[in-house]
């Protein structure tokens, strides 16, 4: 008998939650080990290329959504794929034209030309077969990925260093190059078990592609704003808060807020949407329904439990994780542990509300929610002048963005109704 969506949703982020943790353990790990022998300089050099990097190309997970979407609406995969495709290419050459000479002559850093070609490269495939992943609805791929996408780069470094003699700051742009090309090659091979890969052809546009069209750059400037919502945090407390400060919030806050998302939000937002897309096609409301009431009940687990660990025991941890100086970090981490249930509850309301196609409701909670979190930060800053005042902004930020999606999901099933 063929599971409901509601298994397939537990078994998927169940599973995503134990490869997220894998996942995050063999990265720590590896962070651990070279920075006992790297020197702090190059790792600083590393991190910061990737990252430029990656925010080039991160827009385009953007297209996940509408993929996803658009595919259980039409199953036309044909059109879908090659708009991404020509998407992606257009993404990549702007990267390689633009941010690579940024790299190189305006920050001045000393990274060899080619290992930056092939990191731009070797992402843009990596990014493609995930989108295509993620529309196929193949979860146990997805979140083999999640894992061994840690495991290549550590093995890829051990190679390069150790046996061809490279050096480490070569060896960490080569690992990688080499470790996305490997999920990358992993994730082709995988979907053309079952699936076919639709040929490169022209894009036969209609109706339903030009729609695919809005909501992929909808989507796009959707994961942007997600992304700036934590930066905001960052450059907040870099404006208005002294080093000490910053110091509590990057190397205790922003890393556990991180570690938080992979572990119980990414999951939802990866493998709900699939199946609440596909349940709202096919007018299966009650699954959907189903889907909810699950999410919300280990929504209300995780978060009371996270509530109760920090009020009786974030000061034991932060002591325990990181040296005496960081004790401040302590009390963020409590006030960030009371609006981490909103932050969840988001991952499935976003969902629900782009699977019936309101991609721009979506965008627009998104960018209130950063509007709030200047705006109240501000406020908070008329009454206290700790750091605190950023996570609070934060969190109002969410909770706000759960009031505006509770509105926009009651519309959304009132007009079902009257249907």
């Amino acid at each position: 008998m063929e599971n409901t969506s509601l298994q397939r949703v537990k078994k998927a982020v169940i599973a995503g939650f134990w490869a997220s943790l894998v996942s995050i353990s063999v990265g720590f790990l590896f962070k651990l080990w070279l920075a006992q022998w790297v020197a702090k300089a190059d790792l600083a050099l590393f991190h910061t290329v990737i990252d430029i990097i990656s925010l080039s190309l991160i827009l385009m997970t953007g297209f996940r959504s509408s993929m996803v979407v658009t595919y259980s609406q039409t199953k036309q995969d044909m059109d879908i794929t090659n708009i991404f495709r020509y998407s992606l290419i257009a993404m990549v050459l702007l990267t390689w034209g633009l941010v690579l000479p940024y790299i190189k002559h305006t920050l001045q850093l000393n990274i060899e030309y080619f290992q930056l070609v092939g990191i731009v490269l070797s992402m843009g495939f990596k990014v493609y077969f995930t989108n295509q992943i993620a529309m196929y609805r193949l979860y146990a791929v997805s979140n083999k990925v999640t894992w061994l996408e840690p495991v290549a780069q550590v093995v890829s470094f051990l190679i390069c260093f150790y046996a061809l003699k490279q050096t480490a700051i070569a060896s960490l742009f080569y690992s990688v190059t080499l470790s996305s090309l490997i999920i990358a090659l992993y994730m082709y091979l995988k979907k053309r078990k079952d699936i076919a890969t639709p040929p490169l052809g022209a894009v036969h546009f209609d109706t339903d592609l030009r729609s695919f069209m809005k909501k992929s750059l909808t989507a796009s400037m959707e994961a942007g704003a997600s992304i700036l919502m934590i930066y905001i945090t960052v450059l907040l407390t870099i404006a208005y808060f002294s080093i000490d400060e910053l110091g509590d919030f990057q190397v205790v806050v922003r890393p556990m807020i991180t570690y938080l998302t992979l572990l119980f939000v990414f999951p939802i937002y990866r493998f709900v949407l699939p199946e609440v897309a596909v349940c709202v096609r096919e007018k299966r409301f009650i699954e959907v329904q189903q889907i909810k009431s699950w999410l919300i009940k280990i929504s209300l687990l995780v978060s009371s439990l996270f509530f109760i660990l920090m009020l009786f025991g974030s000061n034991t941890l932060v002591a325990w994780l990181f040296p005496e100086q960081y004790l401040k970090a302590a009390p963020v981490l409590l006030h960030f542990s009371m609006f981490f249930i909103f932050m969840m509850l988001n991952g499935y309301q976003l969902a629900y509300i782009k699977a019936h196609g309101y991609f721009t409701q979506s965008l627009l909670i998104r960018l209130t929610g950063i509007a709030v979190l200047v705006g109240t930060f501000y406020l908070y800053r008329l009454h206290t002048e700790n750091v605190v005042a950023v996570i609070l902004a934060l969190g109002t930020g969410y909770l706000v963005m759960y009031l505006m999606a509770k509105i926009v999901e009651r519309r959304i099933q009132l007009s079902l109704k009257n249907d």
